[in-house]
């Protein structure tokens, strides 16, 4: 089979390289699957860079989210041959390959309605705002959502689990094109925060009350003004830093306007709960069954074609999810 591997650390272009390998063999508790879709995530760039948190072993393959089909089962597996399923492989051996080894427990079914490139578009994105939005947030109908960079993987997704909660949704993103996506998606108001200030926008649309919660991926100059337009007892969800800057959160800020910023490690949360994973995951299938939600995909690529998306998804010009298709 083909497979990306890195040998050494660098920038993509220069540490990627696919090569022939052995197909993988199966071990107890594992499944064989024929990869028909690959995510591609911005810390797949990290991780050729060597600076990312998980630092695998060399040599390795990249690749976090897939879709695909189970070709082999090992040992004590109830998953069958010939099932169509999306799965998060592990480190070293990552999803940038034909065909790729993974832990039953990180193999999840999808139905036959759903493409493979939105099966790979699935997992790490919904997951973590369906889980932020109604476990984190406890969303209630009608309240107001305000999602920061909606244009985005994640964000998009929040804004789509947003409509379908029965929020109010609000959403900020960089520029016409992206602003244009959001209200595609089904946000209300959308601020194009190139041009706006998103702080007086999101009060103007809540006759100066704020948002009930603030979806924040960004972080950094984005939290500090978001605690600026945040409604009484309102929660702001930290997701990510994708703004580079870890804020600070001044507690008597906090206390003067009586809300709450709520963590969300979504990965955490999979560790400590995994049947409330695959609970998550019961749910957001029955919801792309019904069209509430549906991945939002910029491009597919060929499966050669990978250094060439992953230096697209570095432009950060790009919105929701990147596609291989091997």
């Amino acid at each position: 089979m083909k497979a990306w591997v890195v040998k050494q650390l660098g920038e993509p272009r220069d540490v990627l390289t696919m090569e022939e390998l052995p197909d993988p063999s199966v071990g107890a508790g594992q499944v064989l699957i024929e990869v028909k879709g690959a995510a591609s995530n911005f810390f797949d760039i990290l991780l050729c860079q060597g600076i990312y948190q998980e630092k695998p072993p060399l040599p390795f393959t990249p690749g976090a989210e897939i879709s695909g089909t189970i070709v082999a089962v090992g040992e004590g597996v109830s998953l069958q041959v010939g099932q169509r399923v999306l799965a998060t492989p592990q480190l070293p051996n990552g999803g940038y390959a034909e065909k790729v080894a993974v832990p039953a427990d990180s193999v999840y079914p999808i139905p036959d309605s759903m493409t493979w490139s939105d099966a790979a578009s699935m997992f790490i994105t919904y997951q973590t705002a369906y889980y932020a939005l109604h476990h984190c947030a406890r969303m209630r109908p009608g309240e107001v959502l305000l999602v920061h960079a909606g244009a985005g993987g994640v964000g998009s997704a929040a804004i789509q689990l947003g409509v379908a909660a029965g929020a109010r949704v609000i959403a900020t993103a960089g520029g016409a094109a992206k602003a244009q996506i959001c209200r595609d998606l089904g946000a209300e108001v959308v601020i194009d925060y190139l041009s706006e200030d998103f702080v007086e926008a999101v009060k103007k649309a809540t006759n100066g009350r704020g948002a009930d919660v603030i979806f924040d991926p960004v972080g950094g100059d984005t939290f500090d003004k978001s605690r600026k337009c945040i409604a009484f007892a309102g929660r702001i969800l930290v997701i990510g830093f994708a703004g580079g800057r870890i804020a600070d959160a001044p507690t008597n800020h906090v206390l003067v306007k009586n809300y709450s910023i709520v963590g969300v490690h979504w990965g955490l949360f999979r560790r400590l709960m995994p049947e409330g994973v695959r609970e998550i995951h019961r749910q957001l299938i029955e919801m792309y069954e019904k069209g509430q939600i549906k991945p939002l995909i910029y491009k597919e690529f060929s499966f050669d074609q990978l250094v060439e998306a992953l230096e697209m998804l570095a432009t950060r010009n790009t919105w929701g999810k990147v596609i291989i298709q091997p």
